[in-house]
């Protein structure tokens, strides 16, 4: 059924027109060093602008991306969504603020948030397949850039900004948002910050899938602890029970404050120099049965106290469960510090070096794991980061680049099972393209070396080089075809090298976001990906189709792979390689069926699908399903109302010892309304009404699908002025 509605999508799209997002067209890639428009470039790219941004922004970077072809969210609870780029994430999957790493420690563990804050975007880019040439072999599944402006780039006159406050019915939060720039002469400066609060995020039904609990801890071997969601009294609760909540998710409340201040100085044309400072918080609770040690009692007892029955709760509820004194949950505190300098040259030795760029940021990541009020784990994470790049404009771009990168991590306490690492990254990149009349060609390579070198030992290090090369041919005024083929190499990552390394088998760690014990192997390789990509592109006067099909065969790719064995009732995985094949489709377009009341009636349409196989291993695990997408929009030049609908299916392939996840169909609207007031200023006021079904939606890429579901049926609205 959702194949043949594919079908039909795609044909109607190739009957009609539609109006082309000016992001498209006119959005020069910041992400790409030789700066190309998105419709000159063979690289699958999805970008992020404008008001369409403003609409889709969510509380996180996978939250917002998670609809867009090619990409999911994992969620982690509110607290945390990490974008999935074609079925890769952690370290496969680069976020980056202004071109520079978040430097973090998401990629570590899935309940670990990504320190970006969408609210304050200008623009998101992502490029999806290898991005390796310019940003290291970390880049096998893509790049997420998000860029707002910190330094301002341009000279600024006067003062501009927005404040924006919205409200999220689902988890009873309240987001408000400020940004300020503005400038005299040759300086320009900017000023943003976001506060958020958040209670317990309502879902529909019960909390915990226990018969998917069940036959998850079966193909785990491990003995099934029921899980009790009947109202009973404190008397006769077994502690060794997990208490299910219903129509909520138990201890997912949460604050974030994000603060960020930078000025720039312009000289001559177009040169600049600026520094920005960025401070990201955030503390948010982990749902019960995240963690493997969190099977206590407490915030059952405490919500049955406070009121919570099981057609509902109070907000009441909410904060004493949150802050109760007694409350053994999980929760994270994160405080990250961010330093950036940039500098920008143009015609420094014109016709050899038209534009110089040269950025360096250090960044000072902490965060704590409370078990009550007890510091359970503390990570702590400071990264060096360089970065220059050479380009020469005109006919034909190039752009030759240095990256550089120092990073000392550490981890303290009960769940600290990757020792302390220092590790450092240089990076050598030269791209280059030639243009013809109908042809356009882009050919590359980097050469990254990589060391690290853990406290207990056993210093790795690992030299790869990476090539590729993208051809564009233009068929006719509306039809490009494009042939993207790369060879990309990825170094491990610490914790596939050194998770527990010497620690014997009564003082191995659990890695409690996952429940298992893991364990690394310095003796990896490097893992090499080869990937294909191949679009067919339709762009009318006021039209756009988009087909892209792609494969991706990996040599040695490391995952976690079951031994078997177990300590205790804790199951051992070890990181293993073995060969993997990825493949898939990505449709997307707009349909503009009439013009209808003094605006136009728009049909979009999207559509993804990976699959993922071992050689050996079965399935690759946590794959998103394939998805299909629709939205039908009436927009005039102050009102814009919209119905969407996306369809997946089950996801009855999930790998190894993981659970099948069934399929969904969501259903949302939303209005918005903007007013134009003299000069600038403009008032923009909106309204969603998200999962209209209230269907019971458990995504498949997250490790936290049997235990958390997405939010049931609600109400977000907000209002925003820009001057």
């Amino acid at each position: 059924m959702k194949r043949t509605l594919l079908a039909v999508c795609v044909g109607a799209a190739s009957q009609a027109m539609a109006e082309i997002p000016e992001s498209r067209i006119e959005h020069v890639l910041v992400t790409v060093p030789i700066h190309k428009k998105a419709a000159e470039t063979a690289l699958p790219v999805t970008i992020l602008t404008g008001d369409e941004l403003r609409r889709l922004t969510a509380s996180s970077l996978g939250e917002t991306l998670g609809d867009r072809p090619g990409i999911s969210n994992s969620s982690f609870g509110p607290g945390v969504g990490r974008p999935v780029i074609r079925g890769q994430a952690g370290p496969r999957t680069i976020n980056l603020t202004n071109g520079i790493a978040a430097a973090d420690v998401s990629s570590l563990s899935p309940d670990h948030a990504v320190s970006i804050e969408p609210m304050l975007a200008e623009t998101v880019e992502v490029l999806r397949g290898p991005a390796t040439l310019l940003y290291g072999g970390g880049a096998i599944g893509g790049v997420i850039n998000t860029l707002d402006n910190r330094i301002p780039g341009q000279r600024i006159d006067g003062v501009q900004g927005a404040v924006e406050y919205r409200y999220d019915e689902a988890a009873d939060m309240d987001t408000g948002v400020l940004k300020l720039e503005g400038g005299t002469g040759n300086f320009a400066f900017h000023l943003s910050g976001t506060f958020r609060e958040f209670d317990d995020l309502e879902i529909p039904g019960l909390a915990i899938d226990e018969a998917a609990v069940e036959r998850q801890e079966e193909l785990l071997g491990l003995e099934h602890a029921d899980h009790d969601h009947e109202e009973h009294d404190h008397e006769e609760h077994d502690e060794e029970e997990l208490e299910n909540s219903d129509g909520f998710i138990a201890n997912t409340d949460g604050e974030s404050d994000v603060f960020t201040i930078g000025g720039s100085y312009h000289f001559g044309e177009r040169n600049f120099v600026g520094f920005a400072y960025n401070s990201f918080e955030t503390n948010y609770g982990i749902p019960p049965g995240a963690h493997e040690h969190d099977h206590g009692d407490e915030h059952g007892d405490e919500h049955e106290e406070e009121g919570h029955e099981e057609e509902g709760h109070e907000e009441e509820g909410h904060e004493d469960h949150a802050h109760g004194e007694e409350d053994e949950n999980i929760r994270i505190d994160l405080k990250q510090e961010r330093y950036d300098a940039q500098l920008h040259m143009h015609d420094l030795m014109p016709g050899l070096i038209d534009v110089a760029r040269a950025y360096l940021t250090y960044t000072d990541y902490e965060h704590v794991e409370l078990e009550g009020m007890e510091i359970g784990t503390q990570f702590d994470r400071q990264t060096y980061e360089g970065r220059l790049e050479l380009v020469r404009e005109g006919a034909n771009h190039g752009v030759l680049g240095l990256q550089w990168r120092a990073d000392e991590f550490e981890a303290i306490g009960d769940e600290a099972y990757v020792p302390a690492t220092d590790s450092s990254e240089w990076g050598l990149f030269y791209v280059q393209d030639f243009h013809t009349a109908d042809w356009l060609f882009e050919l590359g390579g980097r050469a990254d070396y990589v060391e690290r070198d853990p406290a207990t030992g056993f210093e790795e290090d690992f030299t790869s080089f990476s090539l590729s090369g993208t051809a564009l041919y233009t068929i006719s005024p509306h039809w490009n075809i494009g042939l993207s083929l790369a060879r990309s190499a990825r170094a491990p990552s610490t914790e596939e090298l050194f998770s527990n390394l010497n620690n014997a088998e009564q003082q191995l760690v659990t890695h409690a976001a996952t429940g298992i014990i893991e364990i690394g192997d310095p003796d990896l390789d490097e893992e090499v990906s080869l990937n294909a990509d191949l679009s067919l592109t339709w762009q009318g006067e006021r039209s756009f189709a988009e087909l892209t099909v792609f494969y991706n065969t990996f040599n040695d790719y490391i995952f976690l792979l079951n031994t078997g064995g177990a300590v205790g009732e804790t199951p051992v995985f070890v990181y293993e390689q073995d060969d993997a094949d990825f493949y898939g489709v990505e449709f997307e377009s707009s349909v503009d069926l009439a013009s209808l009341g003094g605006g136009d009636l728009t049909l979009g349409v999207f559509g993804d699908m990976v699959n993922g196989e071992f050689d050996d291993a079965g399935d690759v695990p946590r794959l998103p399903p394939l998805r299909v997408g629709s939205e039908l929009s009436w927009r005039s030049d102050n009102l814009g109302i919209y119905v969407s609908v996306l369809s997946a299916e089950e996801q009855d392939s999930p790998g190894d010892f993981e659970t099948e996840t069934d399929g969904y169909t969501r259903w949302d609207a939303g209005i918005d309304y903007n007013v134009q007031f003299a000069g600038d200023t403009r008032l923009l006021a909106f309204l969603k009404l998200k999962n209209i079904g209230d269907e019971e939606i458990r995504l498949s890429t997250s490790f936290l699908r049997n235990y958390a579901p997405q939010p049931g049926e609600s109400i977000e609205a907000g209002v925003r002025l820009t001057f």
